[in-house]
């Protein structure tokens, strides 16, 4: 089989540091190749990743409609190439472009984030059949077939042999709040859930320096953080991010948001670190209440759940993560949707015309 795989311009495949869907889109080239597929890479001039054949967009911050036209016609330029049998976008539905048209051409766009009505209904009109979306988590996917075409639920992944697994921590081992700290992520109400329950709290990730966000942080975190019950270590690398996750009591990251999927909650539970958050979008996806945490609606329930922690197994917590989320397992869903639309091709290009 031969796929081409389309990344968003903005980030080198494999990301240098932070990159989400960058980090998906590399293992799953990654693991196509193993499986003996074909795979070509559109993404950003500077990326790395290996894989059969490599383009580039031209733009790599695209901000006008030249510079999307651009990237439109580079992706044409790539299909006539690399000729694939499917193209995988984790990119920009609009840059499918005209290949919407080409319905014996069957083309996947995966969602990591809430779709945008009218561009799925113009899209789905233009490609008819030939064209499938995935969300990355039966939430994104429900509110994408809610709006046109057909959607499938393909989570994101990680790769446990990564993060080491912790089986016991000690009693008074800290919570930690990994995530960036925005209001919609709950860093405050962590801090305030931490201070009741009378546990030391680590913060960690990315913060503002400009605007509402920044002053969020000015006004509501930074007076609470005294270098003892509550700290701030910035943002963090792989390795500190293993560390600081296997070494938690629990993750405790009481989102005020619907949050697409969440890959940081499946990496803590990787570690073994159970999860303490809000049944807000993916949420309850992720985690089973009672099983690798706590789903919390007040203060007051993540107060009671820091108390119950110490009943929830961490082993059942790795467990989840490497019955669910693996590279191998979430890439062999994608490849049975390939199957499966590369079977219907046919059918899809005399229906939809």
């Amino acid at each position: 089989m031969r796929v081409l795989v389309t990344v968003d311009p903005t980030i080198p495949v494999p990301p240098k540091l932070y990159g989400g869907v960058e980090r998906m889109a590399a293992g799953v080239v990654d693991s196509l190749r193993t499986r003996g597929h074909h795979v070509g890479l559109l993404a950003h001039p500077e990326s790395t990743q290996a894989c059969d054949a490599k383009y580039g967009w031209p733009e790599a911050n695209p901000m006008s409609a030249s510079a999307h036209l651009a990237n439109t016609w580079a992706l044409q330029r790539s299909v006539r190439e690399f000729t694939p049998d499917l193209i995988h976008s984790f990119s920009r539905l609009l840059y499918l472009g005209t290949a919407l048209l080409d319905y014996s051409l069957p083309k996947i766009m995966s969602y990591q984030r809430q779709p945008t009505p009218r561009t799925i209904r113009w899209a789905a009109r233009a490609a008819g059949r030939s064209l499938c979306y995935t969300g990355c988590s039966a939430y994104i996917a429900n509110a994408g077939s809610a709006i046109a075409g057909r959607w499938e639920a393909i989570p994101n992944f990680i790769h446990p042999e990564q993060l080491p697994f912790v089986a016991q921590v000690p009693t008074d081992a800290p919570l930690v709040f990994l995530s960036r700290v925005e209001s919609i992520k709950g860093a405050h109400r962590a801090i305030a859930i931490a201070r009741a329950a009378d546990r030391r709290l680590i913060i960690a990730g990315n913060k503002a320096d400009s605007g509402p966000e920044a002053d969020y942080f000015q006004r509501r975190i930074a007076p609470e953080i005294d270098g003892d019950r509550v700290q701030y270590v910035g943002p963090v690398n792989d390795e500190q991010k293993a560390a600081l996750l296997g070494r938690a009591l629990a993750m405790l990251v009481p989102i005020e948001w619907n949050e697409p999927f969440g890959i940081v909650f499946i990496e803590a539970m990787a570690c073994g670190t159970p999860v303490i958050s809000s049944p807000r979008g993916a949420l309850p996806e992720l985690v089973t209440p009672g099983r690798e945490g706590f789903l919390i609606q007040s203060d007051e329930e993540g107060v009671e759940a820091v108390r119950r922690i110490g009943n929830i197994s961490r082993a059942e917590c790795r467990a989840r993560v490497e019955e669910a989320f693996t590279c191998e397992i979430v890439v062999s869903q994608y490849e049975a949707l390939y199957g499966e639309l590369l079977s219907g091709t046919t059918e899809a290009r005399w229906t939809a015309r």
